[in-house]
């Protein structure tokens, strides 16, 4: 239409609607102690709709200001909180999936809930054209086998999509060892617990082995990837080439307040660097040199040939050596 383009709108697999006020800051901190120090106390404000109404309307707004036109949302552990969240949602147009938080464990008292009742009560009024519930326990170690239990039996039940957080950090990743110590994988728990069987996003995925990417190839899973979170909060470096690779569906996300912005074109060139020094790291570490590519991207292009020549960097070994050995490298950088 002359000087205009017509393009599609952006999708944000992972963000966190009540964390927006906050985004970015508190970055000398890793995951759990960034939880507790931050995440917890912002989401108890949530309670009251004198405060959750404002917050909301500001996040909705810059989410409608932004390249988002679909994104799948955390909201809190209160009803009546995320009922409203998914009503300014529905005004602006936007195509979301909302979860009302679920966690019963090693969180505060006021964020806890009785059970996996406390979700259907919240389905029965979570009925909106263009914004869809999806189930969200937090994680793993904010939830008891009980409440996953029942979450998987809801899901099954109501044919709902479920979204959490998977392999985020090593800490949380020791504490769901401790517990699981049967668990092949994190991943695993999910899947006993049925929550890997209906449409599910698994955030982060940082530090997922072969065993847990197997399984979250035949089950389906969206890998949601979140470069500047995973970067900000010390994470480290997700083998996005690798997920490609295997087949596995990994997409964007911002992951607000870990990541500071909801411009996903922010998060593609965070993605895109963060990409590139994995490899370099890699090579380093094998006593190469590494010389970064003209142009180097991770998302780009649809098809295979595309995609092959847009991580083809990881495939072009400095003289001495040879590309199985940056295989490994790469394979191994997280561990």
């Amino acid at each position: 239409m002359g000087d205009q383009l017509i393009i599609p709108g952006f999708t944000d697999l992972h963000l966190h609607a009540p964390q927006y006020a906050y985004r970015g800051t508190g970055m000398d901190l890793e995951l759990l102690d960034w939880l507790n120090t931050h995440t917890f106390p912002e989401e108890a404000k949530f309670r009251d709709l004198a405060y959750a109404g404002p917050a909301y309307r500001q996040f909705v707004a810059a989410l409608q200001g932004s390249f988002t036109t679909r994104a799948a949302i955390f909201a809190t552990a209160h009803t009546e909180a995320t009922l409203l969240l998914m009503d300014l949602l529905e005004e602006s147009g936007l195509i979301t999936r909302v979860g009302r938080v679920s966690m019963d464990r090693d969180c505060p008292e006021h964020l806890r809930e009785p059970g996996p009742e406390a979700a259907e009560q919240w389905l029965a009024s979570a009925r909106f054209a263009h914004t869809k519930p999806i189930l969200t326990p937090r994680f793993v170690p904010s939830c008891s086998d009980a409440l996953l239990q029942g979450l998987g039996e809801l899901a099954a039940r109501r044919g709902l999509p479920v979204q959490s957080h998977l392999s985020e950090n090593q800490k949380e990743i020791a504490v769901v060892q401790e517990r699981f110590p049967e668990a092949s994988c994190y991943a695993q728990v999910y899947d006993r617990f049925g929550l890997l069987d209906t449409d599910c996003i698994m955030a982060h995925c940082v530090h997922s082995r072969e065993a847990e990417l197997a399984l979250l190839k035949e089950r389906g899973v969206f890998i949601a990837h979140s470069p500047e979170s995973n970067s900000n909060l010390a994470s480290g470096v997700a083998p996005v080439r690798r997920f490609l690779e295997q087949g596995l569906r990994v997409g964007l996300a911002s992951d607000v307040a870990g990541g500071s912005s909801l411009n996903l074109f922010r998060a593609m060139a965070h993605a895109e660097r963060l990409q590139e020094y994995n490899c370099a790291n890699a090579i380093v570490r094998l006593g190469g040199r590494y010389a970064p590519p003209e142009h180097v991207t991770v998302f780009r292009g649809t098809t295979d040939d595309n995609l092959r020549r847009s991580i083809d960097f990881a495939r072009r070994p400095p003289e001495g050596l040879h590309a199985d050995d940056i295989e490994r490298a790469l394979q191994s950088g997280n561990r």
